[in-house]
């Protein structure tokens, strides 16, 4: 059974930085390194969005309002994705989750990030 965990929300000041991290575990290294990894967010009262994807080649997708901020990587060997995002704001605040579409969807539990002084 793949499953998928966030690490490294937290509280942050506006303007600062966090490095959420999404590891894999039950999926081979090799079926891992074959698939996309999304990252969504979600607000209080809001609809899940999506936030970056990176492909199995490595290809970036960004949410149009994000560009720039946010930078999404992966490290195949460790089966981890990376979401580094830097210049915080309080719109910001969501729990963030990972995704992956390997046979089916699968959802890690999410991690909270809160942009607040």
């Amino acid at each position: 059974q793949v499953q998928l965990v966030e690490s490294g929300g937290g509280l942050v000041q506006p303007g600062g930085s966090l490095r959420l991290a999404c590891s894999a575990s039950g999926i081979t290294l090799d079926l891992f390194t074959r698939y996309t990894i999304n990252w969504f967010r979600q607000a209080p009262g809001q609809q899940r969005e999506f936030v970056a994807r990176i492909t199995e080649e490595g290809d970036t997708t960004y949410a149009d309002s994000l560009k720039g901020r946010f930078t999404i990587s992966r490290d195949n060997a460790k089966k981890t994705v990376y979401l580094q995002m830097n210049n915080l704001k309080p719109e910001d605040t969501a729990a963030y989750y990972c995704h992956a579409r390997i046979f089916q969807n699968y959802w890690g539990q999410g991690t909270q990030v809160t942009v607040s002084s």
